[in-house]
């Protein structure tokens, strides 16, 4: 799996960024913006999904312990989850606004 998501992450930019590499062997600075702003997309959904994913086993966790806390626990890890997915949401948006 780990191979997998590697691939993907080395292939996508070079995929959207073919331009780049053409006969004038340079990149010009279109093609730099676009290769960075893949790699800020990639950056900004892999922390969005590792902070999501530790969130949730801490509220599980928590939710586990302790049963009757549930209702306390439950919604601010709706919450912060749905805020953690924004800061991914705005990455992406900004990569469309701005390219």
């Amino acid at each position: 799996m780990r191979n997998i998501v590697l691939g993907f992450a080395v292939a996508i930019p070079l995929l959207f960024t073919w331009k780049a590499f053409g006969a004038e062997g340079g990149m010009d600075t279109q093609s730099v913006k676009y290769l960075a702003y893949f790699f800020a997309m990639a950056i900004a959904a892999f922390g969005g999904t590792a902070a999501q994913s530790n969130a949730a086993s801490v509220a599980l966790e928590g939710i586990a312990r302790n049963p009757s806390a549930a209702d306390k626990i439950q919604t601010p890890m709706i919450l912060a989850l749905a805020l953690m997915e924004s800061l991914v949401i705005f990455t992406l948006i900004s990569v469309f606004l701005v390219g």
